[in-house]
């Protein structure tokens, strides 16, 4: 594949294939296969109170207003989440409803945080821990 220069949008039906070199701004839909390198940011949102933590951002920043129980439904394979207490209004217990390795995360202060990686057949595993309580 040549070098090709874009300039605006650039759609395509059928796929590119080849390298791509230089930065991509916006977004990826599909399948990205081979070598990534650089930065990859995520989408970050925010939870407040009880209920159930969104699964659609990278990032969830959580606000507990008291003893909250939250919830944290099945993602897709491969999946990463993190979610990172932003404001400590009282503990957050998150239970998922499908898990490996533990049954409930308790959020008890600002800065406590956990990464996990959904599978199919496995539910969701903690990838990193900091601070949060795993029972």
């Amino acid at each position: 594949m040549g070098m090709t220069t874009f300039s605006g949008p650039v759609r395509s039906t059928n796929g590119f294939q080849g390298a791509v070199t230089g930065n991509i701004t916006g977004n990826v839909t599909g399948n990205v296969t081979g070598d990534l390198t650089g930065r990859v940011f995520g989408t970050v949102t925010t939870k407040s109170g009880a209920g159930a933590v969104p699964i659609t951002a990278g990032t969830v920043r959580l606000t507990t207003t008291g003893a909250n129980a939250l919830t944290l439904a099945n993602g897709a394979n491969g999946q990463l989440l993190t979610i990172v207490m932003v404001v400590d209004g009282g503990d957050g217990t998150l239970t998922p409803t499908t898990a490996t390795g533990f049954t409930t995360l308790t959020f008890g202060d600002v800065g406590d945080s956990v990464t996990l990686q959904y599978f199919t057949t496995l539910g969701w595993m903690i990838v990193a821990n900091n601070g949060v309580v795993a029972a």
